[in-house]
């Protein structure tokens, strides 16, 4: 069998504020291969804050401490800052949630994409811009020697979207992570960025990290599900068992789901217990 692509053992992100610490990852653990791991919770429950220490991405005043974390063998915690951001956007990627606010609003789509590709690959302009085409129509965008040459504002939120994960997926990474990719989208549309990941992973053999607040989203996708509240893993199990869920806010998550047929009344209500917490 062959070793993890990621091991996250007794992960913790603390913030030192001048109001005290604030805990916001609590001894999160869990191994990822070439798979789908679905990370679900409440706004609040880590799980953004989980992605970000495994890029390197806690901003200050943030402290990043684990037993273990490691991505294909390289020590993350020790790895130095010229080894990270080798790793970071190269064989590592994350797809933030709204593209407004990760795209570059003065540059062009393509000039973004090219300047990503370069950045980690030795390439001239015109195969970073062939690789670019190639990749913005890999996520079906329709005519993408236009994108390629249109600015952040003019394309709509899914075009963004799409064309955010081209740009995180150029450089052909072994791992994404997609935080709340499909958030912001119509349902028809986030069906269609859902396949567009599916295919690629499929394809390329990545480790992907799905986090979003949706579980019935995370069940019908990923391989597996990670459930956290208050910065801790509450339950872990495989999609298709959730229906076996023992813990009891993963059963109250699910409770709380719509349903299209029955009575929705009285709505439910999620009872946490503060023993969770702590």
């Amino acid at each position: 069998m062959s070793a993890p692509l990621l091991e996250v053992d007794n992960l913790r992100v603390s913030f030192h504020l001048r109001t005290g610490t604030v805990e916001a990852v609590r001894g999160v653990s869990f191994a990822l291969g070439r798979e789908r791991l679905g990370i679900v919770g409440e706004s609040g429950s880590g799980k953004s804050q989980t992605g970000r220490a495994i890029l390197g991405l806690t901003p200050p005043p943030g402290e990043v401490r684990a037993d273990r974390l490691t991505f294909d063998g390289i020590d993350l915690l020790k790895a130095s800052k010229r080894q990270l951001r080798d790793l970071r956007g190269g064989r590592m990627t994350m797809v933030m949630q709204d593209p407004k606010y990760s795209l570059n609003p003065v540059m062009t789509i393509g000039a973004q994409m090219i300047e990503a590709y370069r950045a980690h690959v030795r390439a001239g302009k015109a195969e970073a811009r062939e690789k670019t085409l190639d990749m913005l129509a890999a996520v079906k965008l329709r005519d993408p020697a236009r994108v390629f040459s249109l600015y952040p504002h003019e394309v709509s939120g899914g075009m963004g979207q799409r064309a955010m994960i081209a740009m995180m997926l150029v450089t052909d990474p072994d791992l994404l992570i997609a935080d709340e990719p499909t958030s912001a989208l119509d349902v028809t549309v986030q069906q269609e960025v859902l396949r567009i990941l599916d295919n690629l992973v499929a394809e390329r053999g990545m480790g992907l990290i799905f986090i979003s607040h949706d579980l019935r989203l995370v069940s019908s996708f990923c391989d597996r599900v990670l459930v956290m509240y208050g910065g801790k893993v509450m339950e872990e199990l495989a999609a298709g068992d959730l229906d076996a869920a023992r813990h009891p806010y993963t059963r109250g998550l699910m409770n709380c789901l719509p349903a299209l047929e029955g009575s929705s009344h009285p709505l439910p209500v999620l009872e946490r217990d503060p023993a969770w917490a702590q």
